[in-house]
């Protein structure tokens, strides 16, 4: 695909239709929005465009469209696959000034909302009117929900409530050659024609620019027991996953944390400072013979039957061999071991360069996945740290750097992930959970999918992009 350059015609187009203040091109602009959390990446775009509205929107892909200019949407800057890198520079369009909660419908349980809503400010909107918006990634306090639909991002509470593509209704979308749609309806089923609201969701921000939302809310539940088990088999943590959910009990959060992660997450959180002064000591202590732990959580507005799952999930654990269960027996306790568990990728990163890789097979595999990363990683010969979603079967592997040379780094490394990918398949898995295919990824894509398959993706995407300048060179080579 042949770009073309912006020209001074084109930066004064631009802000005539954002204003001067919201086109920027000066180095340290163009910089902050040259990379996101993938890894070390950076590619400079040529210009930051911060609209307002969709009729802005709706020129500015006009003239991208017409004039060959690349465009990459761009929401928090906290995805981990590269999706919002500009790796052909031109414009980076980013939504944060798109930020409006439109509409809490209570009525419907339905809420309208702008794509540059930060996810928890969402939440905390919805709590207040005694709704619940379930999806939470790691990154909530920061990400927008326009990333969110972009990958169809989940988190912890996923295992019982689902991932985002759950909770959207319709969209309204700008099309890369400029036309303003919506993709469905504000009904609960829907069985007109393709749906088109279901292919948004999760395309990456290849298809157009999302500029609303209609997400589909739940009465929020008003009580939850969190557990914190430790294990000392990493194996027996996760086999005891899928026993739970044979057993016909369902969690609102089941995450599993290796020894490392954990470790690092504590040393890595800031604890808060009491009134002599002192900082606060580590939410807990991590026994010597410990390997793994789960962090489950059950959620309700009956006690009793809550307490009845927590105890059939006890003596399942018992049974896998872990060591003495822990619970939070106050609200900070409970925010205190999420936040621990939040915190995790950050640890990771603070600790050495690394690779994410965001592997997801059917729960009742986790033990042969995590057990054939660790064998992947004896013989390439470097230190991997999982943890994720297990009630998912979603385990984040971070590949470590540490003193590997660059060499070995940038042309072992991507085979070893190869084999771990193969690994996924074989186990009727697939190559990313919730992280996306992006920039990073997409050399991968030929183990998820028969060369067909992939080929019918291209043709939907040229069917949307014609002239290919929405978010190029993502997700497919």
């Amino acid at each position: 695909m042949k770009f073309q350059k912006l020209v001074q015609a084109h930066f004064t187009s631009f802000q005539n239709i954002v204003g001067q203040k919201n086109a920027l091109f000066d180095k340290g602009a163009l910089s902050d929005y040259s990379q996101d959390e993938t890894e070390d990446l950076k590619f400079l775009p040529e210009i930051v465009l911060k609209p307002d509205s969709a009729e802005q929107i709706s020129e500015i892909l006009k003239i991208c469209n017409r004039e060959m200019i690349p465009l990459t949407p761009r929401g928090a800057g906290t995805g981990l696959s590269g999706g919002a890198l500009p790796v052909f520079g031109g414009v980076v369009l980013s939504t944060e000034r798109l930020n409006k909660i439109i509409e809490i419908d209570e009525r419907n349980l339905q809420a309208t909302v702008e794509p540059g809503v930060i996810t928890q400010v969402f939440q905390e909107a919805v709590i207040e009117k005694g709704l619940f918006y379930p999806p939470d990634p790691s990154s909530r306090g920061s990400c927008f929900l326009g990333g969110n639909m972009a990958e169809s991002a989940g988190g912890p509470r996923a295992v019982k409530y689902g991932v985002t593509k759950e909770y959207v209704l319709n969209i309204q979308l700008v099309l890369p050659t400029g036309e303003i749609i919506w993709t469905g309806a504000n009904v609960l089923k829907n069985s007109t024609g393709y749906n088109l609201t279901q292919l948004i969701v999760g395309s990456e921000g290849t298809l157009g620019v999302i500029t609303k939302i209609v997400f589909k809310l739940l009465p929020h539940p008003k009580k939850n027991v969190v557990m914190l088990i430790p294990f000392f088999s990493a194996e027996k943590a996760c086999e005891a996953v899928s026993a739970v959910f044979r057993a016909g009990v369902i969690p609102s959060a089941m995450e599993f944390m290796e020894r490392d992660a954990i470790d690092w997450a504590i040393e890595f959180a800031p604890r808060p400072k009491g009134s002599n002064g002192e900082t606060a000591p580590a939410p807990f202590r991590v026994g010597a013979n410990v390997a793994a732990h789960l962090l489950v959580e059950v959620d309700g507005n009956d006690l009793d039957v809550m307490m009845k799952d927590v105890e059939r999930i006890s003596e399942i654990m018992e049974k896998h061999e872990c060591d003495e269960i822990l619970f939070a027996d106050t609200e900070e306790q409970k925010q205190n071991l999420w936040r621990m568990r939040r915190s995790i990728g950050e640890a990771v990163k603070s600790h050495s360069i690394y690779k994410e890789e965001d592997t997801v097979v059917p729960r009742a595999e986790l033990p042969k996945l995590l057990s054939g990363v660790k064998e992947i990683g004896r013989r390439y010969g470097f230190k991997s740290v999982c943890y994720g979603h297990a009630g998912d079967g979603n385990l984040h592997v971070n590949i470590l750097k540490e003193e590997m040379p660059d060499e070995k780094w940038n042309t072992e490394i991507p085979k070893a992930i190869r084999e771990i990918f193969t690994l996924c398949k074989e186990l009727k898995g697939t190559i990313s959970g919730e992280h996306g295919i992006g920039w990073v990824q997409k050399n991968y894509m030929d183990i998820a999918f028969h060369p067909k398959a992939i080929q019918l993706q291209k043709e939907i995407k040229k069917i949307f992009d014609p002239n290919g300048i929405m978010n190029p060179g993502k997700m497919f080579v």
